[in-house]
């Protein structure tokens, strides 16, 4: 999930600069007509090719369309992460103080997301409920490091939570790691 985060995000346009990642010169992508207007757009620039037309659209006007779709389907793709979350929320109402094995997939300077492997749920572990340590946040290897303990939660790490409140409006899951059930981190002492 960080690598996919981490590239840019694809952009429809009216200049054909292939595919890097396939090795195509020339490439175009589509899916169905019936998913997506820069597939119907697509769908009928082959189908005026086949018929040996044109279709009378500027560059100008094919520039603006691509940017129109590429913020109407960033849009539509925020909507949909928006509902699953909601639903995810309101499906773990009924859980509260239920405790879950889970995978840290995110790591902030406030805390680390864990997704609850059983149910594919996501929430939060603030770095208040990480124990009585300051943490520091190094962005760099995607980790916390308690100061005083050298216990460390990093992306990856397998950790029991246990589900301490749920907000739908918000479609927020609150987590509190359950004592001792860090895995794959690590527990350091300090040296003197």
């Amino acid at each position: 999930m960080a690598m996919l985060r981490s590239l840019s995000q694809a952009l429809y346009s009216p200049d054909n600069i292939g595919h890097f990642a396939l090795g195509y010169e020339h490439y175009t992508h589509f899916t169905s007509p019936i998913r997506r207007y820069p597939d119907l757009q697509v769908h009928r620039a082959i189908k005026a090719i086949l018929a040996n037309t044109r279709i009378e659209l500027s560059q100008e006007q094919a520039q603006a369309l691509g940017e129109h779709c590429s913020m109407t389907e960033r849009r539509a793709d925020e909507a949909t992460r928006e509902v699953a979350r909601w639903l995810k929320a309101e499906y773990m109402m009924e859980r509260v103080g239920e405790e879950f094995d889970g995978l840290v997939t995110g790591v902030t300077n406030f805390g680390v997301f864990v997704e609850l492997t059983q149910v594919y749920v996501d929430g939060l572990v603030h770095v208040t409920t990480l124990g009585n340590d300051y943490f520091h946040f190094d962005p760099v290897k995607h980790r916390l490091v308690g100061t005083r303990t050298g216990t460390t939660y990093r992306l990856g790490d397998s950790l029991r939570v246990r589900i301490v409140r749920v907000d739908p409006q918000e479609a927020r899951i609150d987590l509190e790691p359950v004592q001792n059930t860090l895995q794959g981190g690590r527990r350091r002492r300090k040296r003197r």
